[in-house]
């Protein structure tokens, strides 16, 4: 069996199967194979009510003294009955569950695995999952892999594929013997082989320890040869200093920050060397990086060259769209603006390819749509990434490669620490505003657990009756995904809001399962003011700008890294009315609630990434990674910084020995990285 061989050739997997797989990405061998596992669980034997500890989840041996009820609230199918351990009883709910009505009969018993909550002296759990004895005895004793799933898909049906494809399945170790000895790492198949299969903890974490090694190794290995091919290249795009930029500095009706003089002075002397500038901005939500990125486009424009911001989605390219007309109108800018996304029409994106390639229009803003083969570019002289973590490298590398030798501003607002962003951003030039202006109001936090829900949603009302707007963030999108009882879901919180708030409060939900389509008429309507409070996964954490929210609520916030909470923390705060973030513990660790605290003390993503990365020992897992930074598959910069570290050096030393990978025992490696990387560096060219 082939890497590339494509899923369907796996005994069991037809058309039908075959498609779900492709619905969450999942369309070679290779692929599953690189489908980690999001979480494991295990199955202890059931244990008594008198053992059960609240917020743990639990596995009882219940009996049904009578039959659930069942009734339709709205759009709701809610089922409640009691379960009874011959001492306790244990209220139980089911909401959307209809096939669960012949299953459970009065005077049977059943096992129940799910989290236990008691208030008030009384016991209940919702939505706990269904076991046999049989069902639950194969599962006992053994490391359950848990996988992220689409509707249709089951945790078992992918356990199956996994198992068949690791069949004749062989791979060479492309990393060096020695490489491997020094930091003790697992050959690679049984690496792979125990991620998806460990037999304890332990030996997942060596498993893991060996991948995240890996992810890292390829990314900075290109990283590396990248900052060599840019050091000190000429700019096909000549500039020299004009006036205009500091013209607008003038007129604007702030006075820019120590930060942002200092970083524009940076980026300035970059444009005007007559080299390539290769530049990261980092800063916090809401520290002035699109005034920048701005004031870096007009000097590229008054020095007769096009410039274009890539950003991750459409709501986002709008508004910065918006923002510069707006300002071209009230400062007479010299910038002749387009706006470019997937979702225009076919004349109207031809009529904006010619004004590209004729150069009417000097500065393009848009999606991913910037760097489709029919746009041309007549003298593409800066290229301006925002967010930059959100775009595959190859997008990137399309962008700049539109332009020749062009300038690359990279911002971004994920807060890094330095000790790590000068590792993984090595081939940049790195600038932080770290200071934030002085007339944004510091938003105020709050760490609760979930009995506060009740005084939350009173305050949600208040806040909505005062015209302003809410955000409520929930770990998952649906329920049903083993490993996940206990945890909030969008589906399912969206349509229980609704029976709890006032009907005159407009409630929708928002996640990434949903169509783009859908997803954008959502985000504008909430935008507009029309939907009032906002359920959504951590989908909103980039691309959508509301003034008017001013209340975040973040269930399950223990699931979480901090870094990615501050993240979500900065969708609101953006207005001239007070902001308030609500983070809802639902464990009852302390580890956990003093993690969180941290977010109480700083509204500063750099000081929160900081902690983050001092309280996170490398076998410290999380159940939801670091929202998707830089793309890597396993790795999580915050959680495994060590390994970060250690890669780096490892990477340095390679090199020092043996640059352009000729010696022997670099052979499968340099063959690795021409089939299968193309991020970075032509590999064939070494």
């Amino acid at each position: 069996m082939k890497c590339s061989d494509d899923i369907i050739c796996l005994k069991g997997i037809g058309e039908k199967t075959a498609q779900l797989f492709y619905r969450i990405g999942i369309h070679t061998v290779k692929d599953l194979l690189e489908f980690y596992p999001r979480d494991y669980q295990t199955f202890e034997p059931p244990i008594s009510m008198k053992d059960a500890k609240d917020g743990e989840i639990v596995t009882l041996n219940l009996t049904l003294p009578n039959s659930f009820r069942w009734k339709k609230v709205k759009n709701l199918s809610i089922g409640t009955g009691e379960g009874s351990d011959g001492e306790n009883l244990v209220s139980i709910i089911y909401f959307n569950t209809p096939y669960l009505k012949k299953q459970l009969v009065a005077g049977n018993s059943y096992l129940f695995r799910g989290r236990i909550k008691c208030q008030n002296g009384k016991y209940h759990m919702d939505q706990p999952k269904l076991f046999t004895w049989d069902e639950y005895r194969e599962k006992m004793g053994v490391l359950q892999p848990c996988y992220s799933l689409t509707a249709g898909l089951t945790n078992r049906t992918v356990i199956k594929a996994v198992e068949q494809a690791f069949n004749g399945y062989e791979e060479k170790d492309y990393l060096p013997e020695y490489i491997r000895d020094t930091y003790q790492l697992l050959p690679l198949y049984q690496a792979k082989w125990k991620i998806h299969f460990p037999r304890d903890w332990e030996e997942m974490m060596k498993a893991r320890k060996r991948l995240v090694f890996d992810e890292f190794f390829l990314f900075l290995i290109g990283i590396r040869h990248k900052k060599e091919q840019n050091e000190e290249l000429d700019t096909d795009y000549p500039m020299l200093e004009t006036a205009e930029p500091e013209r607008l500095i003038e007129k604007l009706p702030y006075r820019l920050t120590r930060a942002q003089t200092r970083v524009w002075k940076e980026i300035k002397a970059d444009l005007t060397s007559g080299k390539c500038m290769n530049r990261l901005v980092q800063g916090d939500v809401g520290s002035g990086k699109t005034i920048l990125a701005f004031l870096s486009l007009l000097l590229t424009v008054t020095n007769g060259y096009q410039g274009a911001l890539m950003a991750p989605t459409e709501i986002l390219a709008s508004q910065h769209y918006d923002q510069l007309v707006e300002m071209t109108k009230k400062y007479h800018l010299p910038f002749q603006p387009v706006l470019l996304t997937g979702s225009l029409g076919a004349t109207a994106r031809r009529e904006i390819y010619h004004r590209i390639e004729s150069g009417e229009a000097n500065v393009i803003i848009g999606t991913h749509a910037l760097i489709q083969e029919k746009v041309t570019y007549q003298k593409l002289g800066m290229v301006i990434t925002d967010e930059q973590h959100r775009f595959g490298v190859r997008q990137r590398e399309a962008l700049n490669g539109k332009g020749g030798r062009t300038h690359v501003l990279v911002m971004s607002a994920t807060p890094i620490p330095r000790t790590l962003a000068i590792i993984l951003y090595g081939d940049l030039h790195l600038s932080v505003v770290d200071e934030l202006p002085a007339d944004r109001i510091p938003i105020k936090n709050c760490v609760v657990g979930t009995s506060y829900r009740k005084k939350a949603y009173e305050f949600i009302t208040q806040q909505v009756d005062m015209g302003r707007q809410v955000y409520i963030i929930c770990p998952m999108v649906e329920a049903g995904e083993e490993g996940t009882e206990g945890l909030e879901n969008v589906v399912e919180y969206g349509e229980k809001l609704k029976g709890i708030l006032p009907s005159k409060i407009h409630v929708e939900i928002l996640h990434g399962k949903m169509k783009p389509a859908e997803k954008k008429r959502i985000m504008e309507a909430f935008a507009a003011g029309d939907i009032h409070v906002l359920v959504s996964t951590t989908v909103i954490e980039v691309g959508i700008n509301v003034p008017n929210a001013t209340v975040m609520m973040v269930e399950n916030a223990e699931r979480f890294g901090l870094a990615q909470l501050h993240q979500l923390r900065g969708r609101i705060g953006r207005g001239k009315e007070q902001s308030y973030c609500i983070f809802i513990n639902g464990s009852e660790k302390e580890k956990s609630m003093e993690r969180l605290k941290i977010l109480n003390q700083s509204n500063d993503g750099f000081y929160i990434a900081e902690k983050d990365l001092s309280l996170r020992g490398p076998g410290d897992l999380f159940g939801i990674r670091q929202s998707g930074i830089l793309e890597f598959r396993i790795a999580d910069i915050y959680q495994d910084a060590e390994i970060l570290k250690k890669v780096s050096i490892a990477v340095d030393e390679l090199l020092l020995k043996d640059k352009d990978l000729r010696k022997e025992e670099h052979a499968l490696l340099k063959q690795y990285l021409i089939e299968n990387t193309g991020n970075f560096v032509d590999f064939r060219t070494i």
